[in-house]
């Protein structure tokens, strides 16, 4: 191999070797950021279901009271 095949062929592994370690970073950047979504997520779900127990409950009270007044 020539000289200048190995440098080409050594500018070509820096690069990939960079390109490796940005992936890398990026893909912990994402996993951090997936995992904050799914976190947000479940949040949600939690206060909606919260949220609909408290409407049942209102709405049930409500009927409990036009039922006691229509008597």
């Amino acid at each position: 191999m020539s000289n200048d095949q190995l440098h080409s062929l050594d500018e070509k592994i820096s690069a990939l070797i960079e390109l490796c370690a940005a992936m890398k970073q990026e893909n912990q950047l994402l996993r951090a950021s997936q995992h904050n979504w799914q976190s947000e997520r479940q949040q949600l779900i939690e206060n909606n279901r919260k949220a609909k127990a408290h409407l049942e409950s209102v709405l049930s009270r409500l009927r409990a009271m036009e039922q006691s007044q229509s008597t």
